[in-house]
């Protein structure tokens, strides 16, 4: 496929290159070619497919490396809509029991369209409930009829109530049961290739819901099996409270003293942690998963994203849950990062090229993938196209700052691997009614439960 005639292409690469025109030649859904303006396409064997980007900036895809799909389902859920972290978990544990493999299948599927139609063509997903027989299996093969690059990060929580963990008991797990699921999705599923869709992590829930020897013994065996891990971290002031009272120490040294740092390990949240803990994770290249509207939703505070990079950490964009986010607008979370850090900082902290790199070539260094989240020869073909011609980019001086800053914005095509996931601003592989029509179903279900 030849993509030509495009308005701008932002590569995001070492040299952070831009142009106006050019050309991306894509064979076997990599990217074997970029053409500055004038330049000549070099001759291809076989068929040859033209695609015309006239009026489009084009980006890498969008990344995504926190979510919890399976809460698509308990949207605005009126009694957790003004509550912290700890009562708005309390309040949703109880729905969530009652979830079926069915529910999780019709959630994943809609919060992934959410993604895909926000210009995402990669996400990590961390669940950590499966009461009535639901399996991470379930979402994985939900993830597969939507055509995204998937992350399914296998969850667990083992600590409830009766033990002072956060979850009802009848939520946890037993750990003997937990570590084997884990060992087993690892060897049916775990793709370690370039080019893979399919990539399994390890991910106790939280500190609040597991034991550390759960912790211990799911990084040495993530870590002997070649895979990531994955756990939320100092999310509020709740959370850094139960750190200290529970185990004598801050969040930060926690994860470092349970060898939970490092270039294979990416927290989320990380709202409350110390320029000291911040050092730490530069130091060791660990992951932060940056979640703004999640962390303004729940009132958790301004994660500080700028102290993160300048320390070296590598930091990526989540939108978290849909029941803590109530949305899977992925760009919309690079602006809220954006408008966020300014706040916090100056006008001056982030800037909107930034932002579009934490979203973009951050998330996928965040998830460890190397082969995708920048335009550049050998790069998996991941683009988004964001067409110029509509309502709110009218105006607009700059079109790639405008990404960021005019919203909202939708992609007109989204493609992973060279093959067009969105067209026309409409999924190719599903029927966006159908999913939503289902979801609602299974929602008035639920409520009648409730």
């Amino acid at each position: 496929m030849l993509i030509t005639d495009p308005a701008v292409i932002v590569t995001m690469d070492d040299d952070q290159r831009e142009w106006e025109g050019g050309y991306i030649l894509i064979e076997n859904g990599v990217i074997t070619d970029l053409g500055t303006p004038g330049a000549i396409p070099p001759k291809t064997e076989g068929n040859l497919t033209f695609f015309s980007a006239r009026d489009c900036v084009v980006t890498p895809g969008l990344v995504n490396t926190h979510h919890h799909l399976f809460q698509s389902i308990t949207k605005a859920v009126p009694a957790a809509l003004d509550v912290p972290l700890f009562g708005w978990l309390k309040t949703l544990y109880p729905l969530w029991r009652r979830l079926t493999p069915e529910d999780v299948d019709a959630a994943v599927s809609l919060g992934l369209a959410e993604l895909v139609l926000s210009g995402c063509t990669l996400t990590s997903d961390h669940h950590y409930l499966y009461p009535n027989g639901i399996q991470l299996d379930d979402t994985i093969a939900a993830a597969q009829t939507i055509g995204v690059r998937f992350h399914a990060t296998r969850g667990s929580m083992s600590i409830g109530q009766s033990k002072a963990g956060l979850p009802p008991d009848d939520l946890v797990e037993d750990e003997a049961a937990i570590l084997k699921d884990c060992e087993r999705l690892i060897e049916r599923y775990h793709d370690p290739s370039d080019g893979s869709m399919l990539r399994i992590a390890l991910a106790p829930c939280s500190p609040f819901s597991v034991s550390q020897e759960l912790m211990r013994q799911t990084a040495q065996m993530a870590r002997a099996k070649g895979v990531m891990l994955h756990t939320h971290l100092a999310e509020n002031v709740e959370d850094v409270r139960f750190s200290l009272d529970r185990f004598g120490c801050r969040p930060g040294h926690y994860a470092e003293d349970l060898g939970w740092v490092g270039e294979d390990v990416w927290h989320a949240h990380c709202v409350q942690l110390t320029e000291e803990e911040q050092f730490l994770f530069g130091r060791t290249r660990t992951g932060v998963a940056h979640c703004p509207c999640s962390n303004g939703r729940l009132g958790s505070g301004i994660a500080p994203i700028v102290g993160y990079l300048r320390h070296g950490a590598r930091v990526g964009l989540g939108v978290d849950g849909s029941a803590s986010n109530d949305s899977g607008d992925l760009i919309g979370e690079a602006r809220q990062a954006l408008l966020m850090q300014r706040a916090k900082e100056g006008a001056d902290a982030l800037s909107a090229r930034a932002a579009l790199r934490l979203a973009t070539r951050g998330g996928a260094e965040t998830l460890g993938r190397c082969d995708t989240g920048q335009l550049a020869v050998g790069m998996r073909a991941d683009l988004a196209f964001w067409p110029q011609g509509e309502l709110a980019a009218a105006g607009a001086w700059d079109p790639v700052a405008a990404l960021i800053l005019c919203a909202p914005r939708r992609p007109s095509h989204v493609m992973v691997e060279g093959r067009l996931i969105v067209e026309e601003g409409r999924l190719t592989m599903a029927d966006e009614g159908h999913l939503v029509a289902r979801l609602n179903r299974l929602a008035e279900r639920l409520k009648t439960l409730a």
